[in-house]
């Protein structure tokens, strides 16, 4: 039997417990704190265009920032190219080669007498002859062209050397294995190098230092 209400309507029926779920569209609005101020609206009308073309340029402004950065940090990270070889010594990278007499001493009057070398540069770079020097004090030379000179690579020189007995009391009776003393340079370095032009050279020379001084017998040259 169901009870009636007071009002004389019948009372409705219940079934089940628990708590009473909200319905669709009747959850509370999340409001934002007192404190927390809203974003301010985008501006409008020409101030909107001007607005929107300066966000534009900032942030093209800002890209390109980062690229050149970017591009930077490459440039900055990138790996070093290897060094160029150096360029060999100048006395490693030169050829001197004794050519022959061209005008020898005839007589005590006329004691000078000239021969020809050949001076050339094996590799690059170019060399310059800066001095060349023989050893006896007895004996005075020149160098046609004059020093210093150069010679490049495939472009040998030929030069024509000239020397002149100043004391025979000095000479040597027998001139051996004569050198020059040359001094070369190049980009690498300054050398002074002594040459031995080898015995075809010393028999010529020799030979050249017995006529100057008045001895007609020509030496042989020492071993």
């Amino acid at each position: 039997m169901v009870p009636r209400g007071r009002s004389g309507r019948q009372a409705l029926a219940m079934s089940g417990v628990g708590p009473v779920e909200p319905g669709e569209g009747t959850r509370a609005r999340e409001l934002p704190e007192p404190d927390t101020e809203a974003p301010p609206p985008p501006p409008a009308g020409r101030f909107a265009r001007a607005y929107t073309t300066h966000r534009r340029a900032v942030l093209a402004a800002t890209t390109t920032a980062a690229v050149l950065a970017g591009g930077g940090y490459l440039y900055a990270t990138r790996p070093e190219p290897p060094p160029p070889p150096l360029a060999p010594y100048p006395s490693q990278a030169v050829g001197v080669l004794y050519l022959g007499p061209v005008t020898p001493a005839t007589s005590p009057t006329n004691r000078t007498f000239t021969f020809e070398m050949e001076v050339k540069a094996l590799s690059d770079p170019p060399i310059t002859v800066e001095r060349m020097r023989q050893p006896y004090a007895a004996l005075s030379l020149t160098t046609d062209p004059r020093t210093p000179f150069r010679t490049e690579q495939n472009d040998a020189r030929t030069i024509v050397i000239t020397m002149r007995v100043t004391e025979c009391e000095k000479v040597p009776e027998n001139a051996g294995l004569p050198f020059l003393d040359v001094t070369l340079r190049n980009t690498r370095a300054i050398e002074e190098h002594s040459f031995i032009l080898g015995e075809r050279y010393a028999q010529d020379l020799s030979n050249a230092l017995h006529v100057a001084c008045g001895n007609k017998s020509p030496s042989s040259p020492k071993a």
